[in-house]
């Protein structure tokens, strides 16, 4: 049980870890809302379905399935997947400002704990508010966002290879006021 516990308070670092979310989320406990669970302490496998919400603190998540696995190292690895047709989503409140939030949704969202990486699959979309108000957003087939480095790439295929008909990233930037001394 105190595995369980334990991959349950590692995966609050799990889509928007990097992003600059709010430090205080760390330490609050991780809740895990589904319609079924299913741990295999041996393969150090935990597999939540139907209407899963992870929430600790600010970070909500919320996917038709979740599998959170560990490695030998204590390194743990999540997935979030969709219901056909769905997507998965996340959303974390932000350091640095009020109201400053990050969200991202996609078909399939994985976190690799090890490197910190956060990719995001098939109508892959990521978004950073102020209030309501969208400040920056990207969209593409795959995104793939290196939380240590603040870095992420966007393709139109999960290989990072451009195939015909495989549609366009897509960005939108907003003009940052506080730089034009407002």
């Amino acid at each position: 049980m105190k595995r369980f516990l334990w991959l349950l308070l590692i995966l609050g670092m799990t889509a928007a870890g990097g992003a600059h979310a709010e430090k205080a989320d760390s330490e609050k406990p991780t809740n895990v809302e589904a319609d079924q669970m299913a741990y295999d302490d041996v393969k150090q496998i935990n597999t939540f379905t139907g209407n899963v919400i992870l929430t600790r603190g600010t970070l909500i998540m919320k996917a038709y399935k979740l599998t959170v696995t560990q490695d030998p190292a204590g390194y743990q690895y999540a997935t979030l997947q969709a219901a056909p047709g769905g997507l998965a989503t996340f959303r974390q409140k932000r350091d640095g400002g009020p109201d400053q939030w990050m969200e991202g949704q996609a078909e399939r969202i994985e976190y690799n704990g090890k490197t910190e990486i956060v990719k995001l699959f098939t109508r892959a979309k990521m978004r950073r508010l102020e209030g309501t108000k969208v400040m920056d957003e990207v969209e593409g087939e795959f995104i793939s966002y290196d939380s240590r480095a603040e870095f992420f790439t966007v393709n139109n295929t999960s290989s990072g290879e451009t195939k015909p008909g495989g549609g366009r990233i897509k960005a939108v930037i907003q003009p940052r006021t506080e730089a034009k001394g407002k």
